[in-house]
């Protein structure tokens, strides 16, 4: 009965924005502990665990021999990412902040791992080769922020290293697992009870990976994000948010492609996605490279996108 998927939902939700608070916590205490800025924190440790829901989304639908969900899913999210998670942050925290050398190259990566997986499908299947192609891409773009490991560097109140600390620090490393685990199951939970409101409204599986399965894992982000600026920290938003794109495109859409390469009998169901995809980069790329940060004005107008592309989704189908 539909009543039973809208009370999951609700208590999935709240679940989410409670450990979403706990986990930015003890993320900010380990990135003192590792005297590592916040946005490296975000980009590799957050952004993991926020990823999480599409992974598990995407090995599923592998396995279930569905690859519209997960393609719509990943095209969704990263939509989600570009328009909506940096549209708020812009808008909660007055405006987002793309100064640094290396978060503009990271805002560069996350547009185009984006459109790698586009690319990749032009030939009517994402392969097991071309899964390797986007494992690979993974390694390269944290590689590329290793290389630039001292720009990340930054102390702490000259915060002691004793074996006081250090205990602290490994217990919060279980912490932030738990809390992520949490993030887990309340997103698991959305993405169950959204998919069945949507089988009740009789929407193609596309759809349902596009807009209400991609906004359900996208909640942790979300919440990640507006407790990050209510904290202060809004130095940790755009390295989650980029850090999430590229998991998205790489790690998901790789892992899927070697359990079951996906065949593409095709393009139409995913051809809004594409054309939202490309319109999602421009603008980001446009706004970011503009005085370096993305203002109040140019966050609406990314949720305005948003906005377009779910009514695109909906009135084509």
């Amino acid at each position: 009965m539909p009543w039973i998927y809208i009370l999951l939902f609700l208590v999935s939700c709240f679940a989410l924005a409670r450990s979403g608070a706990w986990v930015v916590k003890v993320l900010i205490r380990i990135s003192r502990f590792l005297r590592l800025r916040e946005f490296i924190v975000a980009s590799f440790l957050m952004a993991f665990a926020t990823s999480l829901p599409e992974l598990f989304v995407g090995i599923s639908s592998a396995i279930a021999k569905k690859p519209e969900l997960v393609v719509g899913t990943i095209i969704g999210s990263n939509i989600i990412a570009l328009t909506v998670m940096i549209g708020l942050g812009a808008l909660l925290g007055k405006d987002l902040n793309i100064r640094g050398k290396v978060v503009r190259k990271a805002s560069f990566y996350g547009a185009a791992y984006s459109v790698l997986p586009l690319v990749l499908m032009l030939d009517s299947v994402l392969s097991k080769g071309d899964g390797l192609i986007l494992l690979a891409s993974l390694f390269f773009y944290f590689f590329q922020l290793a290389r630039e490991e001292e720009r990340f560097r930054k102390v702490f109140n000259n915060q002691s290293k004793g074996w006081k600390h250090f205990k602290i620090f490994v217990k919060d490393i279980f912490l932030f697992l738990f809390g992520a685990g949490i993030l887990l199951l309340s997103a698991e939970g959305i993405v169950f009870s959204a998919s069945k409101l949507a089988e009740t409204f009789n929407l193609s599986l596309m759809v349902i990976g596009a807009i209400l399965v991609a906004l359900g894992t996208s909640l942790p982000e979300i919440s990640f994000e507006t407790r990050a600026i209510m904290m202060g920290h809004k130095s940790m938003i755009l390295g989650n948010i980029i850090g999430s794109v590229v998991i998205n495109a790489s790690l998901v859409l790789g892992v899927v492609a070697l359990i079951s390469p996906i065949y593409i009998s095709n393009f139409s169901p995913y051809l809004i996605g594409a054309i939202f995809t490309l319109i999602t980069c421009f603008f980001f790329q446009v706004f970011a490279k503009s005085d370096r940060k993305i203002t109040e004005k140019e966050g609406v107008v990314l949720l305005g996108i948003y906005v377009l592309f779910v009514i695109s989704e909906l009135y084509f189908r």
